[in-house]
């Protein structure tokens, strides 16, 4: 089932300012949904579309498979959310911050304590707000939104300003919440080198365009494919004669030669190559372009 799909989603807060153009979102349940892009790409507008918070003329924004204009309150009383830092009352404890969401969306009180737990805040629910950590401030966000027992939880920038044990209390949180609860998670940040760590899908967004959208193995295979192998030989002049008798686009670049990786048979191949004719291999290594790069490339092109 696709729980979140837009169809050719246009957005502009004036005629000549589009924040996303022709945008196509196709979310699977199940699934931990990564989506990425630069600041002011349209992640947050993205977002708030979603959630009925900006309007949306054209009506082609469907969640649980319905359309969210015509069905929005009962679709959102299947999601929960968090944008950027949740808004709470710093003069009252946690617990309270929790029991003005739960009445206001008629949940059993007895929730209360299960999404404590949940998110590990049930020795700190009696402190007031304003004493707690910008990670436990996160964490009791992630409680509010995981009252009404969301089939769908919707977070913008989530580890947005922690420190690295805020962010993996997130993280470990997020994958519990997915594998444990079943949640589908659409989750958008900046950060490919944390998001890479949970993410089983990924959209990548560019100047409101989704330059990149399928499993984070589909970008994984766009790694595999910019490696580069650098071969150091005894005689790289006769190395790369040797070489190109077997593959092409072969460089010279300073005292190495370069060549596009393909497989782990591909440099074995080269080696027995280069060991037959008599030739000294003094180094050869492959070269991954890290996914960060990989990301700056997609957005950037």
């Amino acid at each position: 089932m696709t729980i979140i799909e837009t169809r050719n989603l246009n957005f502009a807060f004036s005629k000549d300012n589009f924040i996303l153009n022709e945008l196509n979102l196709k979310v699977e349940e199940g699934s931990i949904y990564g989506f990425l892009g630069p600041n002011g790409s349209g992640k947050t507008t993205t977002i708030r579309l979603l959630l009925g918070l900006l309007p949306n003329p054209n009506n082609n924004i469907k969640l649980f498979g319905e359309n969210l204009q015509d069905n929005r309150i009962n679709i959102l009383s299947k999601t929960g959310s968090l944008i950027e830092q949740p808004s709470l009352y710093e003069h009252l404890s946690g617990f309270d911050n929790l029991e003005i969401t739960r009445r206001i969306r008629n949940v059993s009180q007895n929730r209360i304590g299960k999404v404590l737990e949940l998110v590990d805040l049930k020795t700190a629910s009696a402190k007031k707000v304003k004493e707690y950590s910008l990670g436990m401030k996160q964490r009791l966000g992630l409680a509010i939104a995981l009252l009404s027992e969301p089939k769908l939880l919707i977070l913008d920038e989530p580890v947005n300003g922690l420190d690295p044990n805020g962010i993996i209390e997130i993280r470990e949180l997020l994958l519990n919440l997915n594998k444990e609860n079943g949640i589908t998670i659409f989750l958008s940040s900046h950060l490919l080198s944390e998001i890479e760590k949970i993410v089983t899908h990924l959209g990548v967004l560019s100047k409101g365009k989704l330059v990149f959208q399928g499993q984070y193995n589909d970008l994984k295979e766009l790694q595999n494919k910019s490696a580069v192998i650098h071969i150091e030989t005894s005689d790289n002049q006769k190395s790369f004669a040797v070489i190109s008798s077997k593959y092409e686009e072969l460089k010279i670049v300073n005292s190495h030669i370069t060549i596009q990786y393909q497989n782990k048979d591909q440099i074995a191949t080269i080696c027995k190559l280069l060991v037959e004719t008599d030739i000294n291999i003094y180094k050869i290594q492959l070269e991954n372009n890290d996914l960060e790069n990989i990301f700056l490339e997609i957005t950037k092109n």
